[in-house]
Order: C-alpha cells, then sequence, then structure tokens
C-alpha cells in the first residue's frame, strides 16, 4: 500500500523531500562523481521504448516465482539493482521520469504541464514519440480516470506541447497499436508505454488493492510477455532499440523517497546478464538515458546531472 500521508504533502514540501533522501539532487550514493564521469559513452539507437509497472518492492520482483517472464528478461538483459522510484504516490515519479521534476504529490492532478519536457526536446531534435496506453478512452483522450484508465499514470496527456498541438495530442494512443506498429515497422523513436491499473500490478479485478499482491504480480507478467515479446522479437528494435522496463515507486518502502524498484534494460547494446550494484539510481537517470540513446541534446530540467547509466552498455 502506498504511503497516504505522502499525499497531503505540498509540491514544496515534496521536492524538500525529494532533495533530502536524494531523490532530486544526486544526493544519493556518490552521485555527483558519477555523473560527472558517466556523462557520455550511451550508445545511440533508433528506437527507445520504456514500460512502467506499479507499486512493488524490488525484493517481490527479481528472483521471484510470479513474475517468471520479467526474470527471463533479467537474465538476458541488464539488472539496475540500485534503482530508486523519488517519491509516493505515483504521479510524481511519472513526471520526473518525462520531465525531470517532480511537479506535483497530488494523484488527481489535473492543470496543464508548461515546464520542459521529453516531447518538447524529442520534437526539437525531429525525432517521433507515441505514449501506448492501455484503455485509454480514445486517441488524444485528455480526460480524467476511466477505469481502468487512470491519467496519473499517462504524463505526456498534461503537457501544454501535446494538450496546444492537434498532431501531438494524436500520438496518444491505445496501447493496441504497439502490435500494428512494431508489425508494419512504423514504431517510433520514443514510445512510452502504460499498461492499464489491471495489467500493471496496482490494482485487482474489482478495482481495489484487495487481493494478493502475488495475483497482480502474476497478471502483470502476462501482460509483459503478451505485449512487449513481439517487440523484442521484431528484427529492426533487435538491430538498434532500447527496452527499460521499471516500477513508478516501490509497495512499503521509503529510502530514497520512492523505494527500491526492480529495472531491466534490454536491447542492442546492453550488456547481457550483468548486474549493476554499486551506483545508485533514479528516475532522472532514465529520463536521461532515454534523451542521449536518441541523440536528443537537451535533457530537460537538470536530468542530465543525475547518475547516468552507461555502465550497461558494452
Amino acid at each position: 500500500m502506498l504511503m497516504r500521508f505522502l499525499q497531503a504533502l505540498s509540491l514544496s514540501a515534496l521536492t524538500l523531500l525529494l532533495y533530502a533522501c536524494g531523490g532530486v539532487t544526486g544526493v544519493m550514493g556518490n552521485s555527483s562523481a558519477n555523473s560527472s564521469s558517466n556523462n557520455s559513452n550511451v550508445p545511440q539507437v533508433q528506437h527507445v521504448v520504456v514500460v512502467v509497472l506499479e507499486n512493488t518492492n524490488y525484493s517481490d520482483v527479481v528472483g521471484s516465482a510470479v513474475m517468471p517472464y520479467f526474470n527471463t528478461l533479467v537474465s538476458k538483459g541488464a539488472l539496475a539493482e540500485q534503482y530508486y522510484a523519488n517519491a509516493h504516490p505515483s504521479i510524481p515519479n511519472y513526471f520526473i521520469m518525462t520531465t525531470g521534476q517532480p511537479v506535483t504529490s497530488d494523484d488527481s492532478y489535473n492543470q496543464t504541464v508548461s515546464t520542459d519536457n521529453a516531447v518538447r526536446e524529442l520534437i526539437a531534435a525531429g525525432k517521433s514519440w507515441k505514449a501506448y496506453v492501455e484503455s485509454i478512452p480514445s486517441q488524444g483522450f485528455l480526460g480524467g480516470d476511466q477505469f481502468p484508465y487512470m491519467r496519473n499514470h499517462d504524463p505526456f496527456s498534461f503537457f501544454s506541447d501535446v494538450q496546444q498541438s492537434a498532431g501531438q495530442t494524436a500520438n496518444l494512443v491505445p496501447s493496441t497499436q504497439l502490435a500494428a506498429d512494431v508489425s508494419a515497422g512504423t514504431l517510433p523513436n520514443y514510445s512510452f508505454i502504460v499498461p492499464n491499473a489491471l495489467d500493471d500490478a496496482h490494482s485487482c479485478s474489482d478495482g481495489t488493492q484487495n487481493c494478493p499482491q502475488s495475483q497482480r504480480l502474476q497478471k502483470a507478467d502476462q501482460w509483459l510477455q503478451a505485449n512487449i515479446g513481439p517487440l523484442l522479437a521484431n528484427s529492426a528494435f533487435q538491430q538498434s532499440g532500447l527496452l527499460i522496463i521499471t516500477f513508478d515507486e516501490s509497495a512499503d518502502d521509503m529510502t530514497n523517497g520512492g523505494g527500491r524498484v526492480a529495472t531491466v534494460l534490454l536491447g542492442t547494446h546492453v550488456r547481457p546478464g550483468y548486474v549493476g550494484n554499486t551506483t545508485q539510481y533514479d528516475h532522472r537517470s532514465l529520463l536521461s538515458l532515454t534523451m542521449r540513446a536518441l541523440g536528443v541534446p537537451t535533457i530537460p530540467n537538470g536530468a542530465s546531472s543525475a547518475p547516468q547509466m552507461t555502465e550497461f552498455f558494452q
């Protein structure tokens, strides 16, 4: 369960908490040294794909029998053993992954976000993008929750760059479009994939969290196998692709703000079977990695100062 008291924090209080826990400034571990030494050497690829699951402690995923497919991917890819979410609840983590800033601690937030973000920089660099969002009510939907669609898991719908452009709004698509794009060879340069609340380990079939966590994780694992398996088998992705699967936050761990979460990387230049167990990373590191891997020169809101995930590449 989430730490509900954190939802009452103001944005300024959340930001102070993140600084204190190392979730924004790079206070974690020896990140200052790592950010300067690991600031380059990310291999360039044509396709970057980010998949985000929900609310699970690292120890309940890695090595767990309830997620056999995910752990198969761990054995084939590279595992970031010291990767931490930045905050509780969900929404600041999704914003940090895509803007480098927490923006809000309110999961019911419905305002427009005008700060620099991944979409703005991808467009400026001439890169294509899509958010594949399971159960989104319609392409380009900008409204609120319609369970099992949860808007606080869909950060792109808040960006002014998306809301104020019909062409960019059209890049918010149902996750069913992923298979079609992979098959047709039209996968964009940047993809952000969000399962719905029934498939991302967030909720039980009745919309609560009252069922065993193992049941929710099993369903998420099945979703990954059905939806990510074809992507990894695609020849174009194999030739020039990077996949990162992570969790937005832990279930109940407060370490470094949002707790330790399972994060695995797979792709063209990833070191298979590698485990990074020394440097501590967070969602700003992910944002920086996704931009650098596509050759995007500007990384939003100082995320380039986060520990850089170069050790996972050959």
